[in-house]
């Protein structure tokens, strides 16, 4: 379980060894107190690596671009879990890294629909007839080997085998690859945007290498709050892989950039995030159209009716 994304620069962690029932209590009240920009959390099962470890031993780690204040989140996780838990957490620094260079390393090209999302050491593996999609090592999120990256770009193909999308939005686009995937699918200008200037830098900088600079060029951007991409409203294909909070308080605004007919691609959620989503969206006047599901993520296909 993944709930937000190392920081750029995140230098420091907590790191917690408990059960599965507690990594999962105590992850949650991370993920419900701390910005997912600033603060990401893992989940997950650890096999035994010495004697001192019991097997199904679970791990929470939480990543800050900051250093966290340790007293208040020793006190918060009393709160919930107990002060025996709190005082068996542990903090220290973490060397900083470049996330998507690392999780490139050893990778090979991801395949969904007609594209394929590679690494400049992977282009001998794409075919004639894919849409190549080449990312840059950079530290931002979205290289295509990610549940909801997969799903999006799924969604994308299918809309495209029956539609053509006028004007097109991607809220959160990372590295940019689904704004890129769009571009080479239909040829014109697709707004994007994203909170994190590192990623906008780096979108930039991918859509000029795969060759669709002139219709890419994004801004940086809270959500939709940015006058280059409300003035290019109303939008009748919209993407945000984002999280399931940002996702719910960005329903309003993503209603009021939309038209009748428009398609909504949401992303970034866990099983239990969906029925929060939907809600959300359902009171915008949007039904759910298709819902993929990827190595425990889900997609989410929503239409203005």
């Amino acid at each position: 379980m993944l709930e937000g994304l190392p920081p750029n620069n995140a230098a420091h962690v907590m790191r917690l060894s408990c059960d599965e029932p507690m990594a999962r209590r105590v992850s949650d009240v991370i993920i419900e107190t701390f910005d997912p920009a600033d603060v990401a959390v893992s989940a997950f099962e650890e096999a035994p690596t010495t004697n001192d470890w019991k097997s199904g031993a679970w791990i929470v780690e939480a990543y800050f671009g900051l250093p966290p204040d340790e007293a208040n989140i020793r006190a918060l996780i009393a709160a919930v879990a107990g002060e025996a838990t709190a005082e068996r957490l542990s903090f220290g620094r973490v060397e900083t890294r470049d996330w998507v260079a690392s999780s490139l390393e050893g990778l090979k090209p991801v395949r969904a629909g007609r594209f394929v999302v590679h690494g400049a050491h992977s282009r001998a593996d794409v075919r004639d007839n894919d849409i190549a999609i080449e990312v840059e090592a950079a530290l931002a999120f979205g290289t295509g080997h990610h549940g909801t990256t997969r799903g999006c770009l799924l969604m994308l193909d299918r809309i495209a085998r029956r539609r053509r999308p006028r004007s097109i939005l991607d809220i959160g686009t990372g590295t940019g690859v689904l704004a890129i995937a769009a571009a080479k699918l239909f040829k014109r200008p697709i707004h994007s945007g994203d909170i994190d200037p590192v990623s906008v830098a780096a979108a930039a900088s991918n859509a000029r290498r795969n060759g669709v600079g002139a219709f890419v060029d994004p801004v940086q951007a809270r959500g939709a709050a940015h006058n280059a991409l409300r003035k290019a409203a109303p939008y009748d294909l919209v993407f945000a892989n984002i999280l399931a909070r940002p996702l719910r308080e960005l329903a309003p605004d993503i209603a009021q950039l939309t038209q009748m007919g428009s398609d909504i691609v949401l992303s970034g959620l866990i099983a239990r995030d969906v029925p929060g989503v939907l809600a959300a969206y359902r009171a915008q006047k949007m039904v759910l159209a298709r819902r993929l599901d990827i190595d425990g993520w889900a997609t989410l296909l929503m239409q203005k009716r």
